[in-house]
């Protein structure tokens, strides 16, 4: 993988998206994925302008991948697995 990937948690700042991101950074560590940005995104204009109608919400590389639900990090490793 040349390029760094990109993983962006969306959210207001709630418990559920503090979740997202934790179990996010932990799926990363687990699938041993280097090149990899994790950013937590609390603007609700740019979820808004996204497109996104349900946080907190996963994008992998611009991408929504999940949106409106916590996945603890067994599930999310299943996920991003099968994504990329």
């Amino acid at each position: 993988m040349d390029m760094t990937r990109i993983l962006e948690v969306f959210g207001p700042g709630c418990a559920k998206c503090k979740a997202l991101k934790k179990s996010t950074e932990e799926a990363v560590e687990k699938l041993g994925w280097q090149d990899v940005e994790i950013l937590y995104n609390t603007d609700m204009g740019e979820v808004i302008q996204r497109g996104i109608t349900a946080t907190p919400a996963l994008a992998i590389d611009g991408k929504i991948v999940l949106s409106g639900q916590y996945l603890p990090t067994n599930k999310l490793v299943q996920l991003l697995q099968e994504i990329v």
